[in-house]
């Protein structure tokens, strides 16, 4: 590995919980570690010792997903697929939500979950326990 290729390297960290890989986007992602996601997930897939239950990104920490990152989100759930494990996007505030439906993007073959704990009960990877409540907001 070169010097500069270890200063690009994993951009946005990739774990591995048991089966599962776990990513956790804050901020936003500029469109090169987006792009850089994608491939270390195919990756991690494809070169897994053990095969991959499942991945889930966490994207609470995100406030805008634009277009580039929706249609990102949507290859790695399709390239996921291709590779026999499935996708689950967690922690999706209500806005992104609002403007992912305004802009048009469905984001196809990613499941969805309120939280990551829901999203691992999902995969079959938690005790399905319920996630802590939410206090509401603006009270």
């Amino acid at each position: 590995m070169t010097a500069s290729s270890a200063t690009t390297a994993n951009p946005v960290p990739v774990l591995a919980l048991g089966d599962v890989l776990l990513v956790t986007l804050q901020g936003e992602p500029h469109d090169g570690a987006a792009e850089q996601l994608h491939h270390d997930i195919s990756h991690r897939i494809a070169h897994s010792p053990v095969p991959v239950g499942g991945v889930v990104i966490d994207i609470s920490g995100v406030e805008i997903v634009d277009s580039f990152l929706g249609r990102i989100l949507a290859e790695i759930a399709a390239t996921a697929r291709l590779l026999a494990t499935r996708t689950v996007l967690a922690g999706m505030r209500p806005a992104v939500a609002i403007t992912l439906v305004e802009l048009g993007l469905t984001l196809p073959g990613l499941d969805t979950a309120l939280d990551v704990g829901r999203a691992l009960a999902l995969l079959g990877r938690a005790p399905a326990a319920p996630s802590p409540a939410h206090p509401e907001e603006g009270a």
